[in-house]
């Protein structure tokens, strides 16, 4: 197998995009595959914090860039999944840091050691993103929720790989919820993937654990839940399994719901006269 280095990227920001970055490298590496992943979100690093290796960081990605110190010296075992490693992001400098030439040499290093190298993109599509284009990745995947500002977004962004002449992205979508969907309030990941013309990668139920993970500061990997199974799904096609969608929203729902569906509060606008 050839080792492959993947962007994750979204339209805006809050899609959970870091999030299910940190926890796809997890599923991976526990499928046996040597990971790393690259915060190169500069500024605002996350996934330090994500895969409990905040009072590790002595080194980071703008470090190695500019050439202070070897890949080897900045790389972090995460301690509780063998073959996974982080390259952090520098918290204190700037986007302009980060050289196109330099990331895509250091990608080249990097995937002489392991399997899949996991991008975490800076979201939106602005200086850091292009730069990340300019390195030109050997997949990359768009993450994005089921509404139409974020979709809208997610196009735009699509349309730039498009420009550069790189590989379409696929797409996952996040937190759906299959009450809305069957109920026709909210896309389902097909018709998100049809709006903006993608290959749909995976989707991931709205799941209450997912938050009261972070709120653990964990992995929500780590438990028995619909996002988990999900993410798991995403990592087998992405080491080329062929999975099947469950499609949220139009799996077969209990006898009883039909007649006992879940009551949803109303949203009607306020009066403001």
């Amino acid at each position: 197998m050839l080792s492959q280095s993947v962007l994750i990227t979204s339209g805006k920001g809050g899609v959970g995009k870091s999030t299910l970055t940190a926890n796809l490298a997890v599923a991976l590496a526990r499928r046996g595959f040597s990971v790393v992943v690259i915060d190169a979100d500069i500024g605002l690093r996350a996934l330090d914090a994500l895969l409990g290796l905040e009072n590790s960081v002595v080194y980071d990605l703008i470090d190695v860039i500019n050439k202070e110190c070897v890949p080897e010296q900045a790389l972090l075992e995460v301690p509780a999944v063998p073959g996974l490693r982080l390259l952090p992001a520098a918290q204190f400098s700037r986007i302009s840091s980060l050289d196109s030439g330099r990331f895509r040499k250091l990608l080249k290093i990097l995937k002489q050691s392991c399997d899949y190298v996991l991008i975490d993109s800076p979201a939106g599509i602005e200086k850091g993103f292009r730069i990340l284009l300019n390195a030109v990745p050997d997949q990359s995947v768009l993450i994005t929720t089921p509404d139409n500002l974020c979709v809208r977004d997610v196009e735009r962004a699509a349309q730039l790989f498009e420009s550069k002449h790189l590989p379409r992205p696929r797409l996952i979508v996040n937190r759906l919820d299959g009450e809305l969907v069957r109920r026709g309030e909210m896309m389902s990941a097909k018709t998100a993937a049809s709006v903006v013309d993608l290959p749909l990668l995976g989707e991931i139920p709205e799941d209450p654990v997912v938050y009261r993970a972070q709120l653990r500061t964990a992995l929500f990997i780590d438990y028995d839940c619909p996002a988990r199974r999900a993410v798991l799904r995403i990592a087998a096609r992405i080491a080329g399994e062929t999975i099947s969608f469950p499609e949220i929203g139009k799996e077969q729902i209990p006898f009883w719901r039909r007649f006992f569906p879940n009551k949803l509060k109303e949203v009607t606008p306020l009066d403001r006269h």
